[in-house]
């Protein structure tokens, strides 16, 4: 997979890279996650503002699921999205496993198209393994997208021994993206996984890269070294957290703001180029584990 940039998403540095897919599509290394959202009605205004900021500066990637809120985010999602030109985003959502199947799988897409308000998505992910044959599966994935409801696919919190079951599924190897838990204290992904879906050409899609705002990793945000290297850049620990997430220029980040203030902290984050001296002190405060540890997901 190669990277270059895109006009129109613009960090504090720079632009925001793209990720080539192995279909020939692609995806920005930044997009907004939705996970939490439509939690609370008090809060919804502003997230509905936060997901029209990102787009407004140039962040075009929206990642949400039919779980989410039981189909309530991604009618957020709907809102928020209204009026504006859909050809240039990239919507993002997941089915469920029980519904991964011949009985269920076009009924949740078809909703979830119609909660979003759109009449496709840019990408469906499996969102974790389920009992339903991945064979199966990967019929429903490529009937949908032979349809034009979905224009490619892929899979969710996947370690190496489901890609490689999937892998051996015809049409398996159309999967493009595989979302996984990724963050400062969560590496694990490093060790076998991340190495295998590049050589597979599989993009890795990092949710949750700020920890969930530290709730995820009780202290992050304080940590002493994180902190030293924000001061650095005159940033904050959850900005270099988001921007370590996408220091190869192949992570797929999708990092959840609340507020259109934290998104635009989240864009500025993108421009932000982290030193070899930065990612030695972080490598030896945050080391990736030594061998393959089972995958981290929530």
């Amino acid at each position: 997979m190669g990277t270059h940039r895109i006009e129109g998403a613009v960090g504090a540095g720079g632009a925001i890279g793209t990720v080539a897919l192995r279909d020939g599509g692609v995806m920005q290394t930044m997009g907004m996650g939705t996970w939490h959202m439509a939690e609370d009605a008090n809060r919804r205004a502003d997230e509905i503002a936060a997901l029209r900021e990102g787009v407004d500066l140039g962040v075009k990637l929206i990642d949400t699921a039919e779980l989410y809120g039981d189909g309530e985010v991604e009618t957020l999602v709907g809102e928020a999205i209204r009026g504006l030109d859909r050809s240039e985003l990239c919507i993002v959502s997941k089915v469920i496993p029980s519904h991964a199947g011949h009985k269920d799988m076009r009924a949740s897409c078809e909703a979830s198209l119609k909660r979003l308000g759109t009449d496709y998505l840019d990408l469906y992910l499996l969102h974790w393994p389920g009992a339903v044959p991945l064979e199966e599966t990967v019929a429903c994935m490529e009937s949908l997208r032979a349809d034009g409801l979905i224009r490619r696919w892929g899979v969710s919190n996947f370690d190496v021994d489901d890609m490689e079951a999937l892998w051996r599924v015809p049409g398996g190897d159309s999967c493009v993206a595989n979302q996984v838990l990724y963050h400062l204290e969560s590496r694990g992904v490093e060790v076998s996984l991340k190495p295998w879906m590049r050589d597979h050409g599989v993009a890795m899609m990092a949710y949750s890269p700020l920890a969930q705002g530290g709730r995820l990793a009780y202290g992050l945000r304080d940590d002493p070294t994180l902190n030293a290297v924000a001061g650095r850049h005159d940033a904050t620990p959850v900005q270099i957290m988001l921007a370590w997430a996408m220091r190869d220029g192949e992570t797929i980040a999708i990092p959840k703001a609340g507020s259109p203030a934290h998104m635009r902290l989240n864009v500025e984050a993108a421009g932000i180029t982290l030193t070899p001296d930065d990612l030695a002190a972080l490598d030896r405060r945050f080391p990736a584990p030594a061998r393959k540890p089972p995958l981290d997901w929530l």
